[in-house]
């Protein structure tokens, strides 16, 4: 079901019928709708718009915290990695009872 602000529809901010293009709320948004994935290239009141861009909002954030979670198991398999690489160098060091001198502070 798609409804679409007349220009004879109740503006419930000026409180009187919507004056369409003439008001500064009256918007351009061209895109993809998040529910449908209809196109949408349609002028509107801005308020209409909010639900969508709501939505399209949380979808994004989602996909960000996706890709951030991606991330950061790639660098706990990293760290994880350069730790294990470390820990045998420190081993082979011991057990061929190198003497490692500290550097002069």
């Amino acid at each position: 079901m798609k409804v679409k602000i007349e220009s004879d529809q109740w503006c419930p901010l000026i409180k009187k019928k919507c004056v369409g293009s003439k008001c500064s709320w009256f918007t351009h948004i061209r895109g993809e709708n998040p529910q449908t994935g209809e196109d949408v290239d349609e002028y509107s009141c801005a308020v209409s718009w909010l639900p969508m861009l709501l939505i399209e909002n949380s979808k994004q954030q989602r996909s960000t915290a996706a890709a951030v979670e991606s991330f950061r198991n790639e660098s706990c398999t990293r760290t994880d990695i350069m730790n294990n690489l470390l820990s045998g160098a420190q081993m082979m060091i011991q057990e061929a009872n190198i003497e490692v001198e500290e550097p002069d502070k």
